[in-house]
C-alpha cells in the first residue's frame, strides 16, 4: 500500500512539474510567435533603438522605454536594496523578541498590499513629495524609484533575513571568538557565508521592479521620451504595454506584444546571470 501510495504522490508531483514547464513553454510559444514577426516588419534597429513611439504614424521606437525601465529598476535597486539588507541583519540578529513578533507580520502584510494601493500611496504622498523637494510635477523617475524601492523591501528582507539565519551558528562564535566586534562577525562572517541567498533576494527584486505595472503607471509620468534628469517624467516598457493594449489593432498591437518580448528577454537575462554568478561562485 505505501508503494502505491509513493507512486501515486510522485505521479503528482511529476505532472505538476510538467505543467509548469509547458506552462511557460505555451508564453514562450505566443510571445515569439507575435512579437518576432512583429520586429521584423518594424525592423530590429528601428523597434529597439527607434526614439519615436507614435502608433499613429507607424513609429514604434522603444529605446526611451527600454531606458525607462532600466533607470527605475537601477533607482528602485539603490533605495531598497541596502534598506532590505540592513533590515534584514536587523531581524535576524538585534531585533527584541516582542518588536519581532510585531514587525515581522508587518513585512509580510507589505508583500500582500495590491500594486495599486501602492499606486494611490505614490500619487497622494510620495508625488507631492518629490514635487515640493525636487520640483517638477512629481510625476517622475524619482518618484518611480522610491515606490519601487518599498514594493521589493518585503521580498529582499524576508529572502535576505532567511539565509542570515541559514549561516551556521559557529561562524559568528568563531569570529567573536577571535576578538572581532558583533557587527565585524555579521558583516564579515555571517553576510558574506550568505551572500547567495542574499543575491537571490535581491534578483527577485529586481524582477519585480522592472515588471511592476499598475503602480508605476500612476507615478511615472508616462513620457515616451528619454529622461534628462531624476524629476523628468518616463514610460517604462510595461507602462506602455498596459497604457495602449486596451485599443491597439494589427501592427500596433503586434509592436506591443514585440514590447513584452523584450521585457522577457531582459527578465531571462538577470536569471541567466545570477545562475552563472552561482555557478562561479561554487
Amino acid at each position: 500500500m505505501r508503494h502505491y501510495s509513493e507512486s501515486i504522490m510522485k505521479a503528482v508531483f511529476l505532472a505538476a512539474a510538467c505543467v509548469s514547464i509547458i506552462a511557460v513553454i505555451l508564453i514562450c510559444i505566443f510571445l515569439f510567435a507575435s512579437g518576432i514577426p512583429a520586429m521584423e516588419e518594424i525592423g530590429f534597429s528601428d523597434f529597439l533603438f527607434g526614439m519615436s513611439w507614435k502608433p499613429g504614424q507607424n513609429l514604434y521606437g522603444i529605446f526611451p522605454m527600454i531606458v525607462g525601465s532600466l533607470y527605475v529598476t537601477a533607482g528602485a535597486i539603490i533605495i531598497g536594496v541596502p534598506l532590505g539588507i540592513l533590515c534584514a541583519v536587523f531581524m535576524a540578529r538585534y531585533c527584541p523578541k516582542r518588536m519581532y513578533r510585531v514587525a515581522k507580520p508587518a513585512i509580510n502584510l507589505l508583500a500582500g498590499i495590491p500594486s495599486i494601493v501602492y499606486g494611490f500611496f505614490g500619487l497622494m504622498a510620495v508625488v507631492p513629495l518629490v514635487q515640493n523637494s525636487a520640483g517638477g510635477s512629481g510625476k517622475s523617475l524619482l518618484t518611480a524609484s522610491i515606490l519601487l524601492g518599498i514594493m521589493i523591501l518585503p521580498t529582499v528582507i524576508n529572502v535576505s533575513e532567511s539565509n542570515i539565519r541559514a549561516v551556521p551558528e559557529h561562524y559568528y562564535e568563531g569570529s567573536l571568538a577571535l576578538g572581532a566586534t558583533k557587527e565585524w562577525s555579521i558583516f564579515r562572517a555571517v553576510l558574506p557565508a550568505a551572500r547567495m541567498g542574499i543575491l537571490a533576494g535581491v534578483v527577485l527584486g529586481i524582477g519585480r521592479a522592472i515588471g511592476e505595472t499598475m503602480a508605476v503607471v500612476m507615478v511615472c509620468g508616462n513620457q515616451a521620451i528619454l529622461p534628462e534628469r531624476i524629476t523628468s517624467g518616463v514610460r517604462t516598457l510595461t507602462a506602455n504595454i498596459v497604457l495602449e493594449m486596451g485599443y491597439a489593432s494589427g501592427l500596433h498591437r503586434d509592436a506591443l506584444i514585440a514590447t513584452a518580448v523584450v521585457l522577457f528577454v531582459f527578465i531571462l537575462l538577470i536569471n541567466l546571470s545570477f545562475s552563472a554568478l552561482k555557478r562561479r561562485d561554487f
